[in-house]
């Protein structure tokens, strides 16, 4: 895989686990404040996990669930960029959503990375298990305090942005494997 495909994960990753920390550190008070830095983050999330899906798709075959999980971070972004007051009323339920599904996503996808022969795709598995688990408790308690809540998504965000860069780890190892099998059988790459 190509460099550049392997820096959009990684940097759909780190933006995750970035946006994870400002969802635990700024509670509901300060949704207005924190509404354009979320969605400036979810938005660049979005397209580089839509990049990364056009530069694998040949070798990771869920990539139709990726993008259109991508397309809905850029569509989340662009909605949290417009509208501050529709983002202070409606982000608890949307970013539980948005977690619920992407836990889901990252489930999912952990089956291709055991399928390629990644050993920590268990790792991947738990981590979109623990995105679902936090997506629904954040559907369930609507009402809880911001803090709160906040700390559920947040975590759930930071899950997903960990999954991903731990599934750039597993890119790599599996493109050193098949590096020493080139070398091992002695074909150069064209």
């Amino acid at each position: 895989m190509k460099n550049s495909s392997k820096i959009w994960l990684a940097i759909a990753g780190i933006l995750l686990v970035a946006l994870g920390v400002v969802c635990i550190t700024k509670p509901a008070a300060t949704l207005f404040t924190t509404a354009w830095v979320i969605g400036v983050f979810t938005l660049i999330a979005g397209i580089s996990k839509l990049m990364f899906t056009f530069k694998t798709q040949a070798f990771l075959p869920n990539s139709g669930s990726r993008a259109l999980s991508a397309v809905l971070e850029i569509i989340i972004g662009i909605i949290f960029l417009g509208n501050n007051l529709f983002l202070a009323i409606s982000l608890p339920v949307i970013f539980a959503m948005w977690v619920l599904f992407e836990g889901v996503i990252i489930a999912v996808d952990s089956f291709d990375y055991k399928r390629v022969g990644f050993s920590g795709w268990f790792v991947i598995l738990l981590l979109g298990i623990c995105g679902i688990v936090l997506g629904i408790l954040g559907l369930k308690n609507p009402d809880i305090t911001a803090r709160t809540l906040s700390t559920l998504i947040g975590l759930g965000v930071i899950a997903m942005g960990a999954a991903y860069l731990f599934a750039l780890l597993g890119i790599t190892r599996f493109e050193k494997k098949v590096e020493g099998f080139r070398r091992g059988i002695g074909i150069d790459e064209q």
